[in-house]
């Protein structure tokens, strides 16, 4: 396991879900220009799934560094990860489509999506380095 700096892990981590929001936002933009008909719920699905396979490829990469295991116990990290994933989705979802109801505009619904991105990937930070990648647990100096 590889030792950093907190700010270093902070930063990591930071940019990483910049790059998820980022492709979660663009594919849903995309797919709002390429199925007009389909605005609000296929744009969330389509952004939260290319938002999550990015997020887990850094964050098993680059945040804790995990190593592959075998079939099963990598089925078991990413049945884990996914079920974070839900439940932290429950919280950007929550946010993006509350601030489409009260606002009504494609801003509001971006900034809420961003604010519950946040949000749900400090506590996705919390649970998968607690049980996700128990062996790949940030380790800082």
């Amino acid at each position: 396991m590889r030792s950093l700096q907190f700010t270093t892990y902070a930063t990591r981590y930071a940019a990483f879900a910049v790059i998820a929001t980022a492709a979660n936002l663009l594919l849903q933009e995309a797919t709002v220009r390429a199925a007009p008909f389909f605005t609000l719920f296929v744009s969330i699905t389509v952004g939260t799934v290319g938002g999550f396979v990015v997020k887990y490829v850094l964050d098993k990469n680059y945040i804790f560094f995990d190593p592959f295991e075998g079939r099963y116990q990598e089925a078991r990290k990413v049945t884990l990860y996914g079920v974070f994933s839900v439940l932290t989705t429950i919280i950007s979802w929550a946010f993006e489509i509350g601030f489409w109801h009260i606002w009504g505009t494609s801003l509001a619904k971006y900034s809420g999506a961003i604010l519950g991105l946040a949000i749900g990937y400090a506590t996705k930070f919390a649970l998968d380095s607690r049980y996700t990648f128990r062996s790949g647990r940030p380790q800082w100096s």
